[in-house]
């Protein structure tokens, strides 16, 4: 069977480094090894993740993430803004954080809701101290709100419910 050796991105490429052959018990809903040409040079549809078995409809065609009715917004997050912890699954809020003076960004008493979503990306910071990118899939309709959070922080969620802070 075909493994995937690092995560991918939808709309990725698969290329041979992203591939490995691997063992399973079962043959049923994944891609043999022996299929790998149809398989480079076509694209991800969905995040695949290191690891797992590479199964049909996963590549080729169009990209099928995120989803009708769901968007991907990428958040500069500050040093302290967010646990160094947030990873790839993590129920989050994102709320509006203070500026340099310890104030809402807005200048406001009242501070926006926060928008709430699941943490499709994490990555660390390209320099000690900088700003690391954390990308969250949410409602789309929440996009706007989300693009006008100006110093965002970043709180993990219980993995079920429906509170937000």
């Amino acid at each position: 069977m075909l493994a995937l050796t690092r995560d991918v991105s939808a709309g990725d490429v698969l290329e041979v480094r992203d591939l490995r052959q691997a063992e399973a018990a079962s043959e049923t809903g994944v891609v043999p090894a022996a299929d790998s040409a149809e398989v480079l040079g076509r694209r991800a549809r969905v995040p695949l993740v290191a690891g797992s078995l590479l199964a049909p409809g996963q590549f080729g065609g169009q990209r099928a993430y995120p989803r009708e009715g769901q968007s991907e917004v990428a958040f500069a997050i500050e040093a302290g803004s967010a646990s160094p912890h947030v990873t790839r699954g993590d129920r989050v809020a994102v709320l509006e954080g203070p500026d340099g003076a310890g104030t809402p960004a807005s200048g406001e008493e009242e501070t926006a809701a926060p928008v709430v979503g699941t943490v499709a990306e994490a990555k660390a910071p390209e320099s000690p101290g900088g700003a690391r990118t954390v990308t969250v899939l949410m409602e789309t309709g929440a996009v706007r709100r989300a693009a006008g959070i100006e110093h965002p922080r970043v709180v993990v969620l219980p993995a079920e419910g429906r509170e937000a802070p």
